[in-house]
């Protein structure tokens, strides 16, 4: 016995069309009601009363779709402009809560830190993506923001190889109690990645979300100094 093909419309699309038809067109609903009317029995009409209340009930029905529609168009534009908000960070430099910093051939690294207080005994730890510290430095600190630039050079005196390092300073003050410093990264965001639930910003190989980002600047751009070739100016 020979089989039909089945159809491929399903129940849930057939609601959903139900819905948006509803939701477009008020004279659907006077359809229906007319026919309700037509069909009712002699003996048992509906009441002013139950027609009032369907008509209230599709004019609430009928305002829910249209409110759902506008948060959904809400969602779309405030979600179109997080995205161009994240795109302008690309080629401004950021800092970001944390310790990670890349070394790379084009620049050192720089990371952004903050003393509760006057710091008289500090010491900077760095250390390579395998946890091996590559440079310690003691030294003093200054109550509040400061910045320290590492150029890539170890402790023992060898240039480190470009990739991943992470910061750690610690210190005391005069009286020997221990001062709080927290670190950040500072980078220049390359580019944005927008599979998440917040966008995140490239900085060199590190990924950091958009929300941890503290402070944005444009970059310093060093004008290299001109050299002087010694000669003297030619006289007319």
């Amino acid at each position: 016995m020979a089989i039909d093909g089945v159809s491929g419309t399903s129940a849930t699309s057939g609601l959903d069309t139900s819905r948006r038809t509803i939701a477009g067109n008020f004279d659907t609903f006077l359809s229906i009601l007319t026919t309700q009317l037509k069909n009712q029995n002699p003996l048992d009409p509906l009441d002013t009363n139950q027609f009032t209340a369907q008509l209230v009930q599709f004019t609430g029905v009928e305002q829910q779709l249209k409110t759902n529609e506008f948060l959904e168009t809400l969602m779309l534009s405030s979600q179109n402009t997080a995205k161009s908000d994240a795109v302008s960070y690309i080629g401004k430099q950021v800092t970001a809560s944390g310790k990670t910093g890349e070394l790379t051939d084009d620049s050192a690294v720089f990371w952004s830190y903050n003393a509760a207080s006057n710091v008289a005994n500090a010491a900077v730890t760095i250390k390579n993506a395998q946890g091996q510290v590559v440079y310690t430095e003691m030294g003093s600190l200054n109550a509040g923001p400061g910045t320290f630039r590492w150029d890539g050079m170890g402790s023992d005196g060898n240039v480190q190889p470009n990739g991943i390092y992470t910061i750690e300073i610690t210190g005391t003050n005069l009286a020997g109690k221990p001062v709080e410093v927290s670190t950040s990264s500072v980078g220049i965001v390359t580019g944005v990645d927008f599979t998440g639930s917040v966008p995140v910003l490239q900085v060199g190989r590190s990924k950091v979300a958009i929300t941890d980002v503290t402070d944005v600047r444009i970059p310093e751009v060093v004008t290299p100094p001109v050299e002087d070739d010694g000669g003297e100016d030619e006289e007319a």
